[in-house]
Order: structure tokens, then C-alpha cells, then sequence
């Protein structure tokens, strides 16, 4: 029996570069690779879809529809890296650490759709705490995150790294989703089966990768009257045995005097750090991840390896 046979339709993209980097070392897999302009002939990109046992989606939103589309009748298994179904229930949601069952859902679907960036770390930090009680559904969530220009996608890509960028330097900061309707928006309300869409502002740095995602809470207006203490032993219990998400402990949190969001880049890990003011009762929970990472093509491969019912770790790297 030969070796599974993997597809990346897509591969031209940075999440579905990473993806493939990540893969090509690997002897335990077979990469289905089409031509410069096979992958722009559909006909080419059927035969890949059919030949294949797992297929990346990496493609705009209703491509990967398309693409979805086509494969109903074929055997693979699609891990989709598009936000085109994420709130789409017929289609596992790829956050293994997510809640309880969730890792092994994952193992047996044959529909996967892969979580935005930025909402790995929100649904990270808030799922635990609204499953433990802690936090209500009907809260009025802010997430404020600032990533990588990498988390814009191919445009904003485009914009610091074409040949027109090199003549000047792109904005060092900047904001953007300032309709405050952001493509994970939807995800994120869906995923914690919240009441209200949180206002969520996103922003952009002059850097590639590299991500923090910030979740600020005034304690003393809600009602179970929760603490600093208390939110973080539902976020250890929750992620204590997890491979790839680790909660900072409030000792080191204390001495924390800067978070450097590059600090993971390169690795499929996710850290989480309570922070807080004991005395006015507000905190602020925040994620820190590589975009590219765990939150895209390190959280895809991973879920490629909980189908294969190989090491979850394979091909993804567990240290900065």
C-alpha cells in the first residue's frame, strides 16, 4: 500500500507555500504537484482533486466553494485554509484544542475548515472560560489584535513586498476591517455562540508574521464577579495537556514588561497570558501565535496529521 497522497490546490499563496515547505522533508507522504499552467486549467486541478487522499484548500473564498464542489463525488478528505466555511456546520472546525471531542472529530471527518488566524486566538483565549460560566454569552466583547502584514492577505502582501515597495517604505502601522464587519467576525460569533458580534480592530505592522490578540475584560461588570485568578485556572485546566497552546503562569505574566509578537514565528505553538489589575478589577487576556503558523498552515498540517493518525507534531515545529 503506497503512501498517502497529498494536493495543495493553491500553492502559490503563503499559507499554501508554508504548508508545502512543511511537507516536502517528509517520506511518510506523497505531494501531488501540478505546472505553472496546470494549476490554471481546471481540468488539471479535477484529476489532482480525484487522485488525491487529503486535499488543501488555499484558495480565495469562492474558489474553494468551487473546488469543494467538485470533490463531492471524490474520496478525499478536504482540509479548507479559506474563512468559506468556517461557520458551515456540515464541516469539522479545525481548532483541535477547541473543546472537549474536538481533536477526535477532527481524526474522523472528511470535511475540515481550517480557523482564521485571528480567531484562533480569540475562540483560544474565550471559548474555556464561556464553557466553564465564567464569561456570558451576551457580554459585549472587544478584541483588539495587531499581526504581521501577512494577516492582511495577498493584497497587503502585495503591498509591502512588490517592487513598487521597495522604492519607499510602506506605513508602519495601520488599521484596517474598520467597517467592523471583518471576515472573522462571523467565525468567531459562531465558534463561541455568542449574542452579540464582538467589535473586533484589527491592525497591521511593518513586519511579515506574528500575532497578539487581546481580549480586555472589566471584571467587576459581570456578573459571576470572576477574577483574574479565577479565568486563568480555567485557561491552565483547559490547555493543560495540550501540545501546542500553553498558559503563561500569573508569576511570569507579573514580570512581563513587553510581548514581543514575533516571538513564536516558525512554530505551530499558541501562548496565553492573563494580565490583569487585582485592584480596579479589569484584565486583559491575550493570545500570542505565528499567523502563518498555528494560525494557518502549522494548525492545517496539524490537522493533516490527526487524519493520517500519525504524531500530531510531524512536520511542525514545538519551539521557538
Amino acid at each position: 500500500m503506497g503512501v498517502p497522497q497529498i494536493f495543495i490546490d493553491g500553492n502559490t499563496g503563503a499559507t499554501g507555500m508554508l504548508i508545502r515547505e512543511r511537507l516536502l522533508a517528509r517520506n511518510d507522504i506523497g505531494l501531488i504537484s501540478l505546472e505553472d499552467q496546470q494549476r490554471k486549467d481546471l481540468k488539471y486541478r479535477i484529476e489532482a482533486l480525484y487522485a488525491c487522499d487529503i486535499a488543501f484548500l488555499c484558495l480565495p473564498d469562492e474558489a474553494a466553494r468551487q473546488a469543494a464542489s467538485i470533490a463531492k463525488k471524490s474520496n478525499a478528505k478536504l482540509i479548507d485554509a479559506s474563512s468559506a466555511h468556517r461557520t458551515d456546520e456540515c464541516w469539522v472546525y479545525g481548532f483541535a484544542e477547541f473543546k472537549e471531542g474536538q481533536r477526535e472529530a477532527i481524526m474522523t471527518a472528511n470535511r475540515i475548515s481550517n480557523p482564521g488566524c485571528y480567531a484562533t486566538g480569540a475562540v483560544g483565549i474565550l471559548a474555556p472560560l464561556i464553557k466553564a460560566g465564567l464569561l456570558p454569552i451576551d457580554y459585549p466583547f472587544t478584541i483588539n489584535a495587531i499581526s504581521g502584514y501577512t494577516g492582511g492577505g495577498t493584497s497587503l502582501i502585495t503591498r509591502y513586498e512588490s517592487e513598487a515597495a521597495e522604492n519607499y517604505k510602506p506605513d508602519p502601522f495601520w488599521q484596517y476591517g474598520l467597517n467592523l464587519n471583518h471576515k472573522h467576525v462571523p467565525e468567531i460569533t459562531n465558534r463561541l455562540g455568542l449574542v452579540h458580534p464582538p467589535i473586533f480592530q484589527p491592525a497591521v505592522a511593518n513586519y511579515a508574521q506574528g500575532m497578539l490578540v487581546n481580549v480586555p475584560l472589566a471584571l467587576w461588570q459581570i456578573d459571576r464577579q470572576p477574577t483574574a485568578r479565577s479565568l486563568h485556572e480555567i485557561l491552565s485546566e483547559h490547555y493543560n495537556n495540550s501540545r501546542f497552546v500553553r498558559v503563561a503562569s500569573l508569576t511570569e505574566t507579573t514580570k512581563l514588561q513587553e510581548l514581543n509578537p514575533q516571538a513564536l514565528n516558525g512554530t505551530n505553538l499558541m501562548e496565553i497570558f492573563v494580565l490583569s489589575d487585582d485592584n480596579t478589577r479589569r484584565a486583559v487576556i491575550t493570545a500570542r501565535l505565528d499567523n502563518l503558523g498555528k494560525g494557518s498552515s502549522g494548525a492545517a498540517v496539524q490537522n493533516m496529521n490527526l487524519l493520517l493518525g500519525i504524531p500530531e507534531d510531524a512536520s511542525i515545529s514545538m519551539s521557538a
